[in-house]
């Protein structure tokens, strides 16, 4: 049997071996799948298969098992390769069968040819997806994730084709880089390394013919241009400031049931053969190419086969969408194992000393306002839980006003909150980010690709708008489109993308929390009058104690409390529900003016959500009384405050 170290470091040796005994019969392509199945589920496994979120390219074996957390930020259109092919042997005439699968370029041995017309050859489809680190995703995220790799740093050290050394520093990580950049610059460096590798003995078709006639690819038109006579790559992630690696990932099955904008975790095979930038450089240059097979713009053949030392190719075995991102949980929390069940009880167990414990911590950090921290936890594990027809049910944007102006208290909350949710996005409204900023992803037609925008992030992102620094001014068309879009994200949970002669309505699932001075200027669900009870004199101090005041063991339980209570369910039995209807009816009949259907339906979305962040999936009487008493509080707030402040709300 093999052992763990082959179907890490030499996955496609297994999945030869696999091949070799069941070709030509089909079955040999679901019997790979099975087999790393099995494997993955073996001790906790998958901690041992190196993640490219965590481990830089260069210090990763080629063609080993990889996995890679990602959202799919575009859809390229599927691609032909060869599935089988074989090769012959001109002196013996010895003939061989291959699998294309899982590769980018085939292989076939120094006297070999491959036979284009062997009867044997198969054509198959897969899928490429242009994937990208999770938008916003926290560091302590990365931080923690990267704990559980830390211990390969050193075994897959000897294994880099850079030759690392076994301590990882940054300024290592940026030469190695700088080093794929120079190779992909002088792709003659590469053949002059790499001309025994591959078959490229001769031009001739019917002997062995040049790498770029064994890329497995059969449609023409995927290349990349030297990057010295076009811009410098766009790695075309939404948010800025964005690191990480962007990849090409190549599926095989049951792609339709992904689509833009999936979390995914994908386990597949490393690709970063130098020869695929040989093979688009030379078919770049090449003066003889007729302009029939070679159908795609320059750009967009740039775009969709870059060099592979910067966007690595993983070729997918295994694929699942992820129900969150938060390292601290189980991968899957519908799942019926012993582990997942016996870590969700065991947490549910001292839910209610967490949830006390971080009311206190977020009471603090909104500086002794104890109703807005309630709150805020009700925002923070609100998700869209359903949609009947165009209305999202479950979204709770919450427009925190009376926020302090000078003090940035807006930009030190959202650190905190960074620090509490697996991913989030700060987003500081002004009249120049609204008008130069781009929110809305758009297709770009030369290209063939969608241009990412802000507002392309993942399910459960927290989105942070700031508006305490808006000031006069004038919108212009790209801001008036921008602060629609944010209106229709937040009412609608959608974002329509611009694909030039139409718009496509994408739906979402982010938590929108507004800070703002008086009443925002957008639309919320919720507007939540701040009351400070402390004005520290130094506010970024104040709030740096906050976080150093807190235990890591206290904090990594506020981060699984957040992202659990948002995966489980709730329903309100029939009993309730007609208690909950009598109640109504007499408020309207004690106040029918102040008492309307839209007052019902928040008190609910209150209702559920303080059950669940109780640990309850049923709503209780309790619990909906002490609904409306929050909600009777919050509205006495803002009637106060409109009497200082006149009509300002």
């Amino acid at each position: 049997m093999p052992c763990v170290g082959d179907w890490l470091n030499c996955p496609l040796s297994i999945v030869q071996g696999i091949f070799a005994q069941n070709a030509p019969n089909s079955d040999w392509e679901k019997k790979v799948t099975e087999y790393f199945k099995e494997k993955l589920k073996e001790n906790n496994a998958t901690n041992w298969v190196p993640s490219l979120n965590d481990v830089p390219v260069h210090y990763l074996k080629p063609n080993s098992l990889v996995k890679f957390r990602c959202m799919v930020q575009d859809m390229f259109d599927p691609e032909f390769y060869m599935g089988v092919y074989e090769t012959v042997d001109p002196n013996t005439n010895a003939r061989v069968l291959h699998f294309g699968k899982y590769r980018d370029v085939a292989e076939c041995g120094p006297q070999q040819e491959i036979d284009l017309n062997s009867s044997q050859t198969v054509t198959s489809e897969r899928q490429t997806f242009y994937c990208v680190p999770v938008p916003g995703e926290s560091a302590w995220v990365k931080e923690i994730s990267f704990l559980t790799e830390s211990a390969l740093i050193y075994k897959l050290a000897s294994q880099a084709r850079v030759s690392p050394s076994t301590s990882y520093t940054p300024s290592r990580h940026k030469r190695s880089y700088e080093e794929d950049e120079d190779m992909d610059l002088h792709p003659s460096k590469q053949k002059e390394q790499h001309m025994g590798k591959s078959c490229c003995c001769g031009g001739d078709i019917h002997g062995c013919v040049e790498p770029k006639r064994l890329e497995t690819e059969a449609s023409a038109g995927h290349h990349v241009i030297s990057p010295n006579c076009s811009p410098p790559l766009d790695l075309n992630f939404p948010l800025p400031g964005e690191k990480g690696p962007a990849c090409l990932v190549k599926v095989y099955e049951s792609w339709e049931s992904f689509k833009v904008n999936d979390v995914l975790e994908v386990f597949g095979v490393l690709s970063v053969d130098p020869v695929l930038s040989i093979v688009n450089s030379e078919e770049r240059d090449s003066s003889t190419l007729d302009p029939m097979e070679c159908m795609d713009t320059a750009e967009e053949q740039r775009v969709h086969s870059p060099p592979a030392s910067l966007v690595p190719r993983i070729h997918v075995i295994l694929a699942q969408k992820l129900q969150h991102i938060n390292p601290l949980l189980p991968v899957c929390l519908n799942e019926e194992e012993s582990k997942t069940c016996e870590f969700v009880s065991n947490f549910m167990s001292e839910l209610s000393p967490v949830r006390a414990e971080l009311l206190g911590f977020l009471t603090h950090a909104l500086l002794g306002d104890s109703l807005a921290a309630e709150y805020l936890i009700l925002h923070l594990i609100s998700t869209v839980y359903a949609r009947r027809d165009v209305l999202p049910l479950g979204k709770f944007t919450v427009n925190l006003s009376g926020c302090p102006q000078n003090s940035a208290f807006a930009e030190h909350l959202y650190r905190l909150i960074q620090q509490l949710v697996p991913a989030s996005y700060h987003l500081r409204m002004s009249i120049e980010s609204m008008n130069h900023s781009r929110f809305i992803p758009h297709k770009d037609y030369t290209a063939n690709r969608l241009v990412s925008g802000l507002l392309q992030l993942a399910s459960n992102t927290s989105l942070v708008i700031d508006e305490t620094q808006l000031e006069q001014g004038q919108l212009d068309t790209a801001g008036v489109h921008n602060v629609t879009a944010l209106g229709n994200l937040i009412t609608w949970q959608k974002v329509d993308y611009d694909f030039n002669y139409h718009r496509m309505e994408f739906p979402c699932n982010i938590n929108v929390l507004i800070t703002s001075e008086g009443r925002s200027l957008l639309p919320s669900d919720c507007q939540v009058h701040l009351q400070p009870q402390i004005i520290p004199p130094n506010m970024e101090e104040y709030m740096s104690s906050l976080l150093t005041a807190v235990l890591p063991s206290v904090l990594n339980k506020f981060r699984i409390y957040l992202s659990l209570l948002r995966l489980l369910d709730y329903s309100i039995s029939d009993e309730v529900t007609k208690a909950v209807e009598e109640d109504f009816v007499e408020m309207r009949k004690n106040n029918p003016e102040s008492v309307t259907a839209d007052d019902l339906h928040k008190m609910l979305l209150v209702a559920r959500f303080l059950s669940l962040s109780a640990g309850q999936t049923t709503l209780s009487r309790e619990r909906w009384l002490r609904a409306k008493q929050l909600e009777a509080l919050r509205k006495a707030r803002l009637q106060q405050q409109q009497c200082v402040n006149g009509n300002e709300l």
